[in-house]
């Protein structure tokens, strides 16, 4: 059965200026990760699931770098996991979303949070996957990503055309970031022979771009994003717009791309800004079998306030949302937990 993400329309979202959204992919945050134990001692006690026991031994979730939110959500789910069901559950730093789907096909992780454009290429086997990837099934559709495509004031790029013949940093080679990047600029229809590329992540970007060794960089994460406010410091920062028209186009193919916009203050910017965005997902092997997927998916959500306590960017994600915007087939365990709660 296939499985194609509704289109979503999500309100704009209030962020406070913390040092944490950025998203995991490459070189995340700058800010300290946050502990198991860290997490657990401010977080509400974690609820009671029946059935205290797995099948598996291990629950292993593939993020990304340490300080991004893919780590610390997981780090919290990992310490729900264990204190449940008394299972070895525990995060695995990577270089975020294809390194995690690859992980999974070698089927050394069980869990991991990957961007859905990701995602979509390994079950269709195309761009950073040469085979389709059978194993990988979804448990929910998480937060979004924004493209947040910066520059400076004085660059003169007001658009995404403006890109021609400039150096941009489109995130680090074969990451999530440059997926995404090169399908937006494909949409555009510029391509890598167009600009002067560099593979930079998060926090090397920002600093090529306050040291004027950039034009333009493509930094896809949550809102707000650390190297982004750091930047913002002593910078003209500028954000440069993604019409939702041409995020519409865009979609036609790449149907996991939605229409949203960056709020006004998020880095000093007086209006919104439009942009595209791609929604986040929580994967599972689907070698776990039905009982365990379930276990999993009803840990999850009876301890979503936990989840939301660890990390901002978890604020808005609920039960009716994490089942819109799916890509990949739902595991059978997390198809039965929905089922069970639409029935009460």
């Amino acid at each position: 059965m296939k499985y194609t993400p509704a289109k979503l329309v999500l309100s704009s979202l209030c962020f406070s200026l913390l040092l944490t959204a950025c998203s995991s992919e490459e070189e995340p945050a700058k800010a300290p990760a946050t502990s198991a134990n860290q997490a657990a001692s401010s977080a509400p006690a974690i609820a009671t699931v029946a059935a205290d026991k797995m099948q598996t031994r291990f629950v292993t979730i593939a993020t990304g770098g340490a300080s991004g939110p893919y780590n610390i959500i997981a780090t919290t789910l990992g310490e729900i996991y264990h204190k449940a069901y008394g299972v070895n559950s525990k995060t695995q730093t990577t270089g975020a979303s294809v390194e995690n789907i690859n992980l999974m096909n070698q089927n050394k992780v069980e869990m991991a949070f990957v961007m859905s454009d990701v995602l979509s290429d390994a079950l269709a086997g195309s761009n950073s996957f040469k085979n389709k990837i059978d194993n990988v099934q979804q448990l929910a559709a998480l937060y979004p990503n924004y493209v947040q495509v910066v520059t400076s004031k004085s660059s003169g790029i007001k658009t995404l055309a403006d890109l021609r013949g400039k150096r941009i940093a489109v995130g680090a080679q074969n990451s999530g970031v440059e997926v995404n990047a090169r399908n937006i600029l494909d949409g555009h229809g510029i391509t890598y022979n167009d600009i002067k590329v560099d593979y930079l992540g998060y926090a090397e970007a920002a600093d090529a771009l306050k040291g004027g060794k950039l034009d333009a960089a493509f930094l896809t994460s949550g809102l707000p994003n650390a190297s982004l406010l750091e930047l913002e410091q002593g910078f003209d920062l500028q954000l440069v717009s993604i019409l939702p028209d041409n995020v519409a186009n865009i979609a036609k193919d790449k149907s996991y791309f939605i229409a949203l916009e960056i709020p006004a203050n998020t880095y000093g910017n007086a209006e919104a800004i439009p942009t595209a965005a791609i929604m986040n997902a929580l994967i599972i092997n689907s070698n776990l079998s039905e009982d365990d997927g379930y276990k999993l998916t009803k840990a999850f959500f009876e301890n979503l306030d936990n989840l939301r306590n660890s990390h901002q960017a978890m604020k808005d994600v609920s039960l009716v949302q994490a089942q819109q915007g799916l890509v990949a087939p739902l595991h059978p365990g997390a198809k039965k937990y929905y089922a069970e709660q639409a029935a009460q």
